[in-house]
Order: C-alpha cells, then sequence, then structure tokens
C-alpha cells in the first residue's frame, strides 16, 4: 500500500496557487467591467498596429531572410549576455577566460561574415 499522505501538502499548495491565480484573474475582470465604460466605434475597432487595413492573408509565407535576420539578432543578443558575466568575472578567468571568449567572438565573427557574403543581410 502505498502512503500518498506526502502528497497532501503539494495538493493544499497546488490548491492555494489555483485559488490565488483565479481570484487575481476574475477579481480584475470583474473590477474592469464594472468600473470600465465599453463604447465601441468604428475609430477603436480599426487596424491599430501598422496604420493600414491587412490587404493580404495572416498566414501567407514571410521571406527566409526575415528568419535568418531573426536568427543573427537572437545569437548577437545571446552574445551581449555572455559578455558582462564575463566582463565582470574577468578578473578571476584570467587569460584562459579571455582566450575562450576571444575564441567565442571570433566564431561569431566568421558566421556574421558568412552570412554578409551569402547576402542574408540584405534586404530588396
Amino acid at each position: 500500500m502505498v502512503d500518498l499522505t506526502q502528497y497532501l501538502p503539494i495538493l493544499i499548495f497546488l490548491g492555494i496557487a489555483l485559488g490565488l491565480s483565479a481570484v487575481f484573474v476574475f477579481l480584475s475582470m470583474g473590477v474592469s467591467f464594472l468600473t470600465g465604460t465599453h463604447n465601441p466605434d468604428s475609430e477603436k475597432l480599426s487596424e491599430y498596429e501598422c496604420g493600414f487595413p491587412a490587404f493580404d492573408d495572416a498566414r501567407s509565407q514571410f521571406d527566409v531572410r526575415f528568419y535568418l535576420v531573426a536568427i543573427l539578432f537572437i545569437v548577437f543578443d545571446l552574445e551581449a549576455a555572455f559578455l558582462f558575466p564575463w566582463a565582470v568575472s574577468l578578473d578571476l578567468t584570467g587569460w584562459p577566460g579571455w582566450i575562450t571568449m576571444m575564441v567565442f567572438l571570433g566564431e561569431l565573427a566568421i558566421g556574421l561574415a558568412y552570412a554578409w557574403k551569402k547576402g542574408a543581410l540584405d534586404w530588396e
């Protein structure tokens, strides 16, 4: 026979978390419904992101260069995220840490040069 009483605190915690999250969500929705005004008109329901009506299906294919630029952005964003802790701890890591980061930056530079040579950054 398995003793399931060990899981009782976890179930109580999950119940409290579910209850509190439901209270926070539905309480804020209820307060906004009771205190806010719902007055939709044509100006409020118009397009607001780009300023003009959609002219194509939202599920149309994107150019592959869009994805390449997005991937390059993520790579160099992660590079910046790695550079800060490296710079802060450089006195502890010393020359091996500096050489390792230069190898990492060199690999990224080679990748950027390759993407640039292939025309991934050219936009027509």
